[in-house]
């Protein structure tokens, strides 16, 4: 994946560590590898309940791997979040259609 901010862009590298589909949930997760600005993995899922409900869950965990995300603390979890809205965002737009 890669990641823009402003003028700055980031290799962020990161491979699939579990994947799942069944009858009612489908979803997976990818971990980091090396080179990428945080340590960690983030899971995805979506589930369809017994009384027909759609859920969608997002788990994350991180820590900084690298010297800029160490430094820029707050900025960096900003970047999260705002990565994270834009999932959301995401789906929204699928799911209306």
């Amino acid at each position: 994946m890669r990641l823009r901010v402003g003028p700055l862009r980031f290799n962020i590298p990161c491979v699939v560590v579990w994947a799942e589909r069944t009858a009612d949930s489908c979803g997976f997760a990818y971990g980091t590898l090396p080179g990428h600005p945080e340590r960690g993995e983030e899971r995805f899922e979506v589930r369809l309940t017994p009384s027909g409900e759609v859920t969608f869950r997002i788990v994350a965990f991180s820590a900084p791997a690298r010297w800029f995300t160490r430094l820029g603390g707050p900025v960096a979890r900003l970047v999260q979040t705002k990565t994270t809205d834009r999932y959301l965002q995401a789906l929204d737009q699928t799911t209306a259609r």
